[in-house]
């Protein structure tokens, strides 16, 4: 995998549960990509803040819905050098009419990521698993800045992809990257 990590702290289907987020000592990890769906407040009944969709578990608890929310995310003890919200609308904002950042990508780094790879609108899912796979690869393989890898993940995609559709910014330019460098 191009994050190289351990096989035990990936987490897919039945095991990417909230309370597997919350459990996890997750302020040793520098990379921290999120694979999954992200909804908007009010997107989903009686959620009233925006949060991170995880498989739901058989019943829910306070501790696990299947929801994280960015009140839940603000209490996770993060050191990251960056987070990656593979998801639909992971930089918008926290309700109608809020500005893009104040939701799901503030409380991330108010939990204490640096730098966020986030979207502000639906993504295509075959477009955020290339982008963020090869942003992640040219950053490692050519020595760049995350926002150099990022960029040329981005041109990547719009100009050396099999599929047309990819070129139009639709399709990738929901993307961004926010933080300290």
């Amino acid at each position: 995998m191009s994050l190289g990590a351990p096989e035990g702290s990936i987490r897919m289907q039945a095991a990417a549960t909230e309370e597997a987020v919350k459990n996890a000592d997750l302020s040793n990890s520098r990379i921290l990509a999120f694979a999954t769906h992200g909804v908007l407040a009010g997107e989903i009944t009686g959620a009233a803040e925006p949060g991170l969709v995880f498989t739901p578990p058989e019943t829910a608890s306070d501790k696990d819905d299947g929801l994280l929310t960015a009140s839940e995310i603000t209490t996770l003890n993060l050191n990251a050098d960056w987070v990656i919200l593979s998801a639909c609308n992971t930089a918008s904002g926290d309700g109608k009419g809020a500005p893009g950042l104040s939701g799901l990508a503030r409380s991330f780094f108010y939990a204490g990521a640096r730098n966020l790879l986030a979207s502000h609108w639906p993504v295509r899912d075959d477009v955020a698993s290339t982008i963020t796979v090869d942003t992640i690869d040219q950053q490692k393989t050519a020595s760049l800045s995350r926002a150099q890898a990022f960029q040329k993940a981005m041109q990547n995609i719009r100009n050396y992809s099999t599929d047309t559709t990819k070129a139009h910014p639709a399709a990738w330019a929901p993307f961004v990257l926010v933080g300290d460098k």
